[in-house]
C-alpha cells in the first residue's frame, strides 16, 4: 500500500472499513481511493463489502439523511431530484482523451485530457467537507465470469450507492479473487452541496466527465441517477471504448429469450432500439423470457457468439406503466419488494402514483416540483403532470416472474439473433432478415433511425439517425466502431447470428399504424422460426421477409386475431424511393460525422442506391411481397 495515505485513511476510515479495504491487498484501489478522499475531504469513509448488513445500513441512511422517503408498502421508498437536474445532462458529458485522440472523436463531446483533468479537480476540491464518503465495489456481468469487470465506486450520496446495490452485483468478493487487480472501472461522485430538500445547489457546476485512458468517470454537482449511478451509461461508455481495443462487444441491447413451446425450445435474441422504438416493450413481450434490458457484453467464448447481461435491476422509465401493456412490471412495482421511485406522486396514502398508470390517482400530493394538486400549472402556465416524464423505477431482475434462468450464468447465452428497431412510418417493412452479417451492419445497423411527431414540426415526420441504437454512448470514432461489428460477427462465419430488423410504427394510407402493439410478438416468433430454418422467405431488394401463410397462422396462434391478405401487401411491399431516401440520409450523416468509416461501406451504400434505381425500371417504385425475383 502506499504510506502517503495511511495517515489519512486511519483517520477518516473506522477499523472494520480500513481492514476491509486493506485486506484486498490491491494498490491501485488503495491509491484510488487515498487520492480522492484526500481531494474531496469528507468527514469519514465508510468501506461496504457484500455483506447484507452493510447494505442495509446504507439503504436506512439514505432514509436517516432524507434523500430517500420511506412509503407506506415495505421496502419501498421514494427520492426526489431537483427541478433542473431529472434527465441526463449531455452537454456537460465530456470525454477526456489525449491530444494525438481529440481529431479522431468526430462529432463526440470531447476534451483534452489534461484540460479536463485540471477543471474537474477543481470543481472536486473539498466538495465532500461534512458528509461521509461511501466506497462500495461492484461487478458488471456474473462474478468470476469471463465477461466479469470490477468496478468501485465513491460517492457521498447514500441513494447513489443504494440504487447501484439494486442494480448490479456486489463486487467485493471480485476483487478478491481477480487475477488482474489494476484492471477495474473507477467512479467518484458527489451531489455536491445541497438545500434543505436534500437537492444539489451548485448545477452551475455539474459535471460528468470521463477519463478514456485510465477508465475512470467523475461526476459532481448531481442526483439524477443517469448521470451519477457510475455503473449505468458512463460504465457503458467505458466498456465501449475497452471493447473497441480488445476485440469484443459493449451494446445498448436487451437480451431475451423466445419461447417456442409447440417446439420446446428457448432461443436468445438480443436487440437494440432507439428511444420510445419499442425496446422495453419486446424484451417484456408476455409468455417469453427476459436476460437484461438495456446493456449486453458480446464475447467468443470458445467459438460461440455468446452474451451476458451486464445488469443486476432494471432503472426503466415509469411513464405509462400500466396493466394492460406491462402487466409483469405493474405487478412487481405494486408489491413490497425493496425498491426507489422516482419523481413520481406521493399521495395522501403514501404510495407512488405516476402518469399512464391506467388507475385512478389521487388529486393531490408531492411530487417532482413539490406539494402538488390537480389543475397546478407551472412558471410558463402549463399543467404539471403528476410524475415526471423521465420519472424512473429501480428493482431487481430477481423481482420478475419472466426473469430467464440462464440472467446470471458465467458462460452468458448463446445468441441466435440480433434485432434492430426503428421508427418510421413508411420506408421500413414491420420485421426482414438481412442478407448476411456484413449486410445487416451496413445496411440495417447503420442506417437506423428513429422519427419525430408530425404534430411538433409540422411535417410526416423527420428522421434522427440514429446508427446501432447507441449513438450517445459511443466513445471512439464512429467509422471504426462500424468496422469493429463487422469483425466481430464475420468470425464466427456459419455460426453468426442472423439479423432482423422491426418496425412498429408503419401507418397505413389512413395516417393510422397499421398493426397493434402485441403485433411484435408475431414478428419475434417469425425471428425465432427463421433461426432455425423452419420458414421459407421471399428475398427483396433490401433482405428477407415472411411468407403471408406463415404470418396468419402465427397471428391466429399467438394472438388469435385473423390478419388480412390485403394488409399483409401493403405492410411488406418494398417502397423503392423511400429507401432511396433513407440510405442518402445515412450517407450523409456518416460523411459528417465518421471520418474514419471506410470507403468500402460507403460504396456498399452506392451500391444499393443503385440497385435500388434499377428495381424500380424493372418493377416500379412499390414491390408486392413475391414479385421479386432478384
Amino acid at each position: 500500500m502506499n504510506p502517503k495515505y495511511d495517515a489519512l485513511l486511519t483517520q477518516k476510515m473506522d477499523a472494520e472499513s480500513y481492514q476491509k479495504l486493506v485486506a484486498l491487498q490491491n494498490k491501485k484501489l488503495y491509491d484510488f481511493v487515498g487520492e480522492y478522499v484526500e481531494l474531496c475531504e469528507p468527514a469519514a469513509v465508510f468501506m461496504a463489502d457484500d455483506s447484507d448488513k452493510d447494505a442495509e445500513y446504507i439503504r436506512q441512511r439514505a432514509i436517516e439523511l432524507g434523500e430517500e422517503v420511506p412509503m407506506a408498502r415495505e421496502n419501498v421508498t421514494m427520492h426526489y431530484d431537483g427541478p433542473k437536474d431529472q434527465a441526463r445532462d449531455k452537454n456537460n458529458t465530456k470525454y477526456l482523451v489525449s491530444a494525438e485522440r481529440l481529431p479522431k472523436m468526430g462529432n463526440l463531446n470531447a476534451i483534452e485530457a489534461s484540460e479536463g483533468m485540471a477543471d474537474i479537480r477543481g470543481v472536486l476540491k473539498g466538495i465532500m467537507k461534512g458528509k461521509t464518503a461511501i466506497v462500495k465495489l461492484f461487478c458488471e456481468c456474473p462474478t468470476g465470469s469471463e465477461f466479469a469487470i470490477g468496478c468501485a465506486q465513491i460517492t457521498d450520496s447514500c441513494y447513489v450507492a443504494h440504487s447501484e446495490d439494486i442494480l448490479y452485483r456486489r463486487g467485493y468478493a471480485q476483487f478478491q479473487n481477480m487475477k488482474n487487480k489494476d484492471e477495474f472501472f473507477r467512479f467518484v461522485h458527489s451531489a455536491g452541496e445541497l438545500d434543505e430538500n436534500m437537492n444539489t445547489i451548485n448545477l452551475d457546476k455539474r459535471r460528468i466527465y470521463q477519463d478514456l485512458e485510465n477508465n475512470i468517470v467523475f461526476s459532481a454537482n448531481a442526483q439524477y441517477a443517469g448521470n451519477t449511478v457510475g455503473l449505468k451509461k458512463h460504465a457503458m461508455r467505458l466498456a465501449i471504448n475497452k471493447s473497441g481495443q480488445e476485440g469484443w462487444l459493449c451494446e445498448h441491447m436487451f437480451i431475451m429469450g423466445v419461447q417456442n413451446e409447440k417446439k420446446g425450445r428457448g432461443t436468445y435474441f438480443v436487440g437494440a432500439y432507439p428511444s420510445a422504438c419499442g425496446k422495453t416493450s419486446t424484451a417484456m413481450i408476455p409468455g417469453e423470457k427476459i436476460v437484461g434490458d438495456d446493456i449486453a457484453y458480446f464475447k467468443n467464448i470458445d467459438g460461440e457468439f455468446r452474451a451476458a447481461n451486464v445488469e443486476r435491476g432494471i432503472f426503466g422509465i415509469i411513464s405509462d406503466v400500466n396493466p394492460k401493456d406491462d402487466p409483469v412490471i405493474f405487478r412487481t412495482l405494486n408489491e413490497p419488494k425493496e425498491m426507489i421511485f422516482s419523481n413520481v406522486l406521493t399521495g395522501p396514502d403514501n404510495l407512488p402514483y405516476w402518469d399512464g398508470m391506467g388507475v385512478e390517482t389521487p388529486k393531490t400530493g408531492r411530487n417532482f416540483q413539490g406539494e402538488w394538486f390537480e389543475g397546478k400549472t407551472n412558471a410558463d402556465g402549463k399543467p404539471v403532470p403528476i410524475s415526471h416524464g423521465n420519472a424512473r423505477y429501480t428493482i431487481r431482475m430477481e423481482y420478475l416472474e419472466n426473469l430467464d434462468p440462464a440472467w446470471d450464468d458465467k458462460e452468458g447465452v448463446q445468441v441466435e439473433g440480433v434485432i434492430y428497431g426503428g421508427r418510421d412510418s413508411d420506408t421500413t417493412v414491420p420485421c426482414e432478415e438481412a442478407f448476411s452479417w456484413k449486410d445487416g451492419i451496413i445496411m440495417k445497423a447503420c442506417t437506423l433511425e428513429s422519427e419525430t411527431t408530425a404534430a411538433i414540426l409540422g411535417k410526416q415526420g423527420v428522421r434522427v439517425a440514429q446508427p446501432m441504437a447507441n449513438l450517445d454512448f459511443i466513445t471512439y470514432p464512429l467509422g471504426d466502431y462500424v468496422v469493429n461489428n463487422i469483425k466481430f460477427g464475420e468470425q464466427f462465419g456459419d455460426q453468426c447470428p442472423h439479423i432482423y430488423t422491426t418496425n412498429y410504427f408503419l401507418r397505413d394510407k389512413e395516417g393510422k399504424f397499421c398493426t397493434s402493439k402485441l403485433a411484435k410478438k408475431v414478428w419475434i416468433h417469425w425471428f425465432e422460426g427463421r433461426a432455425h430454418g423452419e420458414y421459407e422467405a421471399y428475398q427483396t431488394p433490401t433482405g428477407f421477409i415472411p411468407k403471408y401463410e406463415d404470418l396468419k397462422v402465427l397471428f391466429k396462434e399467438l394472438l388469435g386475431e385473423d390478419y388480412k391478405e390485403e394488409d399483409y401487401t401493403y405492410q411488406f411491399t418494398f417502397r423503392a424511393d423511400a429507401w432511396i431516401s433513407k440510405i442518402q440520409r445515412a450517407i450523409e450523416f456518416f460523411q459528417k460525422n465518421a471520418p474514419t468509416l471506410p470507403a468500402e461501406v460507403n460504396q456498399y451504400w452506392q451500391d444499393a442506391i443503385a440497385k435500388f434505381e434499377a428495381v424500380k425500371v424493372k418493377y416500379g417504385a412499390e414491390v408486392k411481397p413475391g414479385t421479386y425475383n432478384g
